[in-house]
């Protein structure tokens, strides 16, 4: 049975990780588009303000319609194959990490960027912008993979009201950082608006909360 249950599950993973491989090329190619349409000559930081690019304006809040439809599209995904709300949250991890990391694996392959790890770039615009290097959200990224492992495997979890709690604000403060940044990604000195220490510091707390959520037994029902 047990031996059923892993093959089922590394068959889940395998096809959440392909849909988010040809997801993530998707993205990609969109992002391809805009920088011809709008940033002829190079995407660069500090970035021009949005208001200032001509024709940007209408496309503003198509933009932002489009990073809905991908969380939205991403959440089905994962409720689809889900049969609690903790591999429900586990697949979720698991598409928005690999659809991240394999994004900008995408635009390396299309157009050559990022040249550096370091390279600022433009995360989201909802419901402000976020900003960052490239490396920070490849860490999140990483994080919510090895939070995914543990959501995803046999262990039995122990979230209590304050372990819960802590978890959430943790990934407010995380989201928060790269808000932070993104008020920046105009000015000459962006680069000051991002912490690292205190971002690192953030990813630490939180893998250290999951883990402390696991108990020693384990949890021998099905998937």
């Amino acid at each position: 049975m047990d031996c059923e249950t892993d093959k089922s599950l590394r068959r889940r993973v395998l096809t959440v990780s392909f849909f988010s491989v040809a997801f993530a090329y998707i993205e990609a190619t969109v992002v391809v588009y805009l920088r011809a349409l709008f940033y002829k000559q190079g995407f660069v930081f500090p970035l021009a303000d949005f208001s200032t690019i001509e024709g940007f304006g209408p496309f503003l809040l198509t933009e932002i319609g489009r990073e809905a439809a991908t969380l939205v599209l991403i959440l089905t995904a994962s409720a689809l194959i889900a049969r609690d709300f903790r591999r429900h949250l586990g697949n979720f991890m698991v598409i928005f990490a690999v659809w991240d990391i394999f994004y900008y694996i995408w635009l390396k392959v299309l157009i050559g960027w990022p040249v550096s790890i370091m390279d600022w770039d433009v995360l989201f615009l909802m419901p402000a912008a976020w900003a960052g290097p490239v490396l920070a959200p490849v860490i999140t990224s990483v994080t919510m993979l090895f939070i995914s492992a543990i959501l995803l495997g046999k262990r039995v979890l122990n979230v209590t009201r304050v372990r819960g709690i802590a978890f959430i604000i943790t990934a407010i403060l995380i989201v928060t950082c790269f808000c932070v940044a993104g008020r920046g990604i105009t000015e000459a000195d962006y680069r000051s608006y991002f912490s690292w220490p205190i971002f690192i510091v953030l990813h630490v707390v939180i893998m250290i909360l999951m883990l402390m959520c696991v108990e020693n037994r384990q949890n021998q029902s099905k998937l």
